[in-house]
């Protein structure tokens, strides 16, 4: 992920910050004539707000932008794949569930996908296929069909399907 949408984010997640926080909001709102209170210390690492609390608008515009950018489908693109994948178990599950969420969405839940088919869309985003595929069968988000040759994912299962376990 670029730099620019590391910072759209991390501007995004203060802004919400500042809006679910009253004493923020408010220092905010009053243009930085804020009290002795921990408020104006706060805002001061908002690269957004100026020190005189008047907010950077060119900035906030450009923000948005790179927001934009980052919901449009091509924003996967913008990332790189995950290599090496989390070593804490509950966290590499996460991403695996991620992963394989976003794999399911794009191939379609319904469907049995061939073990190649499926190591290409997996290595889409992550170096590590095998353990995103084995962790995807041990979590239950695959099943690998009674050939061997492909996988369903779990929760789209047909049982009318006599393809599927």
């Amino acid at each position: 992920m670029s730099k620019r949408h590391r910072d759209a984010l991390a501007r995004a997640r203060q802004t919400a910050a500042v809006l679910a926080d009253p004493k923020l909001r408010d220092a905010v709102t009053r243009a930085g004539t804020a009290g002795p209170d921990r408020a104006p210390q706060a805002l001061a690492h908002f690269d957004w707000i100026r020190t005189d609390g008047s907010v950077d608008q060119e900035l906030l515009r450009d923000t948005a932008a790179g927001l934009r950018d980052l919901l449009d489908p091509s924003a996967l693109l913008q990332f790189e794949r995950i290599d090496p994948l989390p070593v804490n178990e509950p966290a590499r599950h996460r991403v695996c569930t991620a992963v394989l969420d976003t794999v399911a969405q794009r191939l379609g839940r319904r469907t049995n996908v061939p073990e190649a088919v499926l190591n290409a869309a997996i290595a889409m985003f992550a170096a590590d296929v095998s353990t995103i595929r084995r962790d995807g069968v041990d979590l239950g988000l695959l099943v690998r069909t009674l050939d061997g040759g492909s996988y369903a994912f779990a929760d789209g299962q047909d049982d009318d399907d006599p393809a599927r376990p």
